[in-house]
């Protein structure tokens, strides 16, 4: 995404791996091990901007702190996964509100940033932690689009709506795992053949002795070729849509569950005992799998004077890969996050680095997400079809917050005059973030002991369903004027 390089271009190959040429482990989450500039490869967009004397600031984002190509960056904030998301906006706020070059008060050691780079890491983290289906899962979207939708107004009130290009995107999706899916390392290949072991849920494996890679390879094709459940490749005959394949980081023989399934250690998890005990296994969601595969699909959504285009603009897919969006202009299932770089240089009129990506600005829509032929939008079936209980208070506010926030997006992306009314009026009766619901039903006692859980179930779905229509008719800007085309 920061490079427009595939990892096989830019060397990180993996959140984990060792380089033999310098005889060192990556990982990712030992700055020791992972921020000397040796690792990264690449030109990051902030870079680019820097040396092109484009100011650029970058508010959290993985590798950033490492001092790529011995550049000066502007505003590098250290990454802290638990910061609070209001806190987020208000440091987005104050580097806008930064004396410019003709301001006065401007200060050439704290310039105003023309590119400012922003990681949110939650819904990536509670994914992790709680499954991509769960009620906890929605809270945090909520947040996160709250948030949004706080820049959005914060831009607004700075008469920056037509002036600021916005791009949210995210980098993969995510799919459930469960006990039911998971593979015993130790029945795929023996660890002791083993020097090191790359990646996850990939598994990367590199043999102690080199001359046993290709028997170890036969070995595990002729035991377990015929498992449905995993693949597994050489580098060397690695599929070319994965562009993995050309650099000695990446190791010599892999084994890639498929996407939901995960490969685990009996130091970590043993299987069997697992099933026997009823335990669950975590992480409750994952990713890293084949790019192509729906639940991997990930977002584009853009705002701003370098997208003039009508708000619900739909785009092909970029290329072949891991894309997609439901909002003001975006891409559906696939599209290639190398693509993200040549768009944000075009929009901030920098030259780009070499990279692997092919599309630039002006972008091409192909219609809008409200078309009738738009059938791009349904949503993947994950291998677990059940969601977490809730009460019904949580989940209904979670719909209401979901709903504010995209009507507050909507009309802020088509630039109308009025729009601060609206989100008053649609914001969430409360700034107060809500607590994260629990994924337990009720107390079996507040209903009769014969009641069977799902008519329980049932009958608080209907409730809200009831609840959100009356919510939506009551409360969508599109039912008090069918004209306005903008919205």
């Amino acid at each position: 995404m920061a490079t427009g390089l595939y990892p096989e271009a830019h060397g990180i190959v993996s959140n984990t791996f060792w380089d033999p040429a310098l005889q060192k482990e990556f990982f990712y989450t030992d700055p020791k091990r992972s921020l000397q500039p040796f690792w990264w490869g690449g030109e990051p967009l902030w870079v680019t901007a820097e040396k092109q004397n484009i100011r650029a600031a970058v508010h959290m984002w993985p590798g950033s702190e490492a001092h790529i190509k011995n550049q000066q960056i502007a505003y590098v904030d250290k990454f802290n996964g638990s910061e609070v998301l209001d806190r987020k906006v208000d440091r987005i706020m104050d580097l806008l509100d930064t004396p410019g070059p003709l301001d006065i008060g401007a200060k050439t050691d704290v310039p105003r940033p023309q590119l400012i780079a922003a990681y949110v890491p939650d819904v990536d983290s509670d994914g992790h932690r709680y499954g991509p289906n769960s009620t906890e899962i929605r809270q945090t979207i909520t947040n996160v689009d709250t948030m949004i939708r706080g820049i959005l107004t914060g831009l607004q009130e700075r008469n920056l709506t037509n002036i600021v290009n916005v791009v949210v995107v995210s980098d993969h999706g995510m799919a459930t795992t469960d006990v039911s899916r998971l593979i015993q390392l130790e029945d795929l290949v023996d660890p002791a053949e083993l020097s090191h072991i790359d990646g996850w849920p990939l598994y990367g494996l590199r043999p102690k002795d080199p001359n046993n890679l290709y028997p170890l390879y036969e070995k595990i094709k002729s035991k377990h070729g015929d498992n449905p459940n995993i693949e597994i490749y050489l580098r060397e005959n690695m599929p070319d849509r994965y562009h993995f394949s050309n650099n000695e980081r990446i190791a010599p023989l892999w084994i890639v569950p498929k996407a939901g399934w995960a490969i685990v250690a009996k130091s970590d998890f043993d299987v069997e005992e697992g099933k026997k005990k009823g335990e669950v296994y975590h992480p409750r969601g994952l990713h890293g799998y084949d790019h192509e595969h729906p639940l991997m699909r990930a977002i584009f959504v853009a705002r701003g004077p370098a997208f003039p285009h009508t708000p619900g603009s739909r785009m092909e897919p970029f290329r072949e890969s891991t894309c997609s969006v439901v909002c003001m202009y975006s891409t559906d299932k696939s599209a290639e996050n190398i693509e993200l770089y040549n768009i944000i240089c075009d929009s901030i009129g920098l030259s780009p680095a070499p990279n692997n990506g092919t599309l630039r600005l002006p972008l091409k829509p192909v219609g809008l997400h409200n078309d009738e032929e738009d059938t791009n939008n349904e949503t993947p079936s994950d291998p677990v079809g059940t969601h977490s209980l809730s009460s019904a208070p949580p989940i209904a506010a979670t719909m209401s917050a979901v709903i504010a926030s995209l009507s507050s997006l909507a009309a802020s992306a088509s630039g109308l005059e009025g729009t601060t009314a609206l989100l008053e009026e649609t914001a969430s009766p409360s700034s107060e973030p809500s607590p994260t619901p629990t994924s337990a039903p009720p107390a079996a006692s507040s209903k009769p002991a014969h009641k069977h859980w799902w008519d329980w179930f049932t009958d608080k779905a209907e409730g809200i369903e009831n609840w959100v229509d009356e919510f939506v008719h009551k409360h969508n800007p599109l039912d008090d004027d069918k004209n306005n085309k903008d919205e």
